[in-house]
């Protein structure tokens, strides 16, 4: 049996005298997913009577708030998740290299999202996967998702208000000379593809920080972070200041050492969206990295 989504709150004096509809505005509820609620399948209950947005709460009422059922767009499959956190909410996973985040035209299976699917499907759980950090195919490292649209589009929120942090370990190609540093370098779409970017005026602003961990004979090993979070950010501003990540060939990095890009986000912090706990996590480096920084440093 499937379980949709819902949110439930115990009415007090302070709230007592609200709208729904404006108790639902202050908890983050959009105006789409309330038409959503209306006409495709959701409830709102008080006291479990339904009603409507222009109910006026009253001490001591029990509000609840069931969301539509989510319809998957694409097969769930039975791989195995890396879960180093769950809740009713969210979940926190590790994501290996060579696996898509989401479904393309040129993998259509086998990702992360038909993985998710899956589990949700085990589990009995109505819902898609809400990827809220992703990752290129072949960066390893930790992804944050939720469960809902609406725990998305809380996630989204704090996103643009920069209240999602994540750390990044790299190898780059050659010497950084400089012990840390920050590359703002607006970025957009190469001209002539669809997957490249690059470095250009009329691209969207862009800042990662850097600090150098380690420096080897070929290669630097380096900690980054991210002030926005454009496609391939870390890839594209790499390659600008001339040390493209290693095994990274689409910008211009060597692939003798490593076959994709040596690129692992290695930890997340944020606030829970709802019990306002503030949570961090890491994942350790995937063995191909680890091999390559136990060598011998040369500093």
């Amino acid at each position: 049996m499937t379980e949709c989504f819902y949110l439930q709150w115990d009415i007090d004096e302070n709230i007592s005298g609200l709208l729904i509809k404006e108790f639902l505005h202050n908890a983050g509820i959009s105006r789409t997913a309330l038409t959503d609620i209306k006409f495709k399948g959701g409830k709102i209950l008080v006291n479990g009577k339904e009603e409507n947005v222009r109910y006026r709460l009253i001490a001591g009422d029990v509000l609840k708030v069931i969301f539509p059922p989510e319809n998957p767009s694409f097969e769930g499959e039975d791989i195995p998740l890396d879960i180093i956190y769950e809740d009713e909410f969210l979940l926190v996973v590790v994501k290996p290299a060579g696996m898509n985040t989401i479904p393309s035209r040129e993998h259509p299976n086998g990702s992360l999202a038909n993985a998710l699917v899956g589990y949700y499907n085990k589990k009995g759980l109505q819902a898609t996967a809400h990827i809220v950090t992703r990752l290129d195919r072949e960066t390893s490292g930790i992804v944050l998702i939720a469960k809902h649209r609406h725990v998305h589009h809380l996630f989204s929120m704090m996103q643009r208000n920069r209240e999602i942090n994540r750390t990044y370990e790299a190898l780059a190609g050659g010497w950084i000379i400089n012990d840390k540093g920050s590359i703002r370098a607006s970025i957009g779409r190469k001209e002539d593809s669809i997957i490249e970017r690059e470095v250009r005026e009329d691209g969207q602003y862009a800042c990662t920080h850097y600090q150098v961990i380690n420096r080897f004979r070929d290669y630097t090993h380096i900690e980054l972070k991210l002030e926005t979070g454009r496609t391939h950010q870390i890839r594209v501003h790499m390659s600008y200041i001339g040390h493209p990540l290693l095994g990274d060939d689409l910008y211009g990095g060597d692939t003798s050492l490593i076959k994709r890009q040596a690129l692992h986000c290695k930890k997340i912090q944020f606030t829970h969206p709802f019990t306002r706990e503030k949570l961090s996590f890491t994942a350790p480096l995937p063995e191909d990295m680890l091999k390559l920084i136990m060598a011998d440093p040369q500093t």
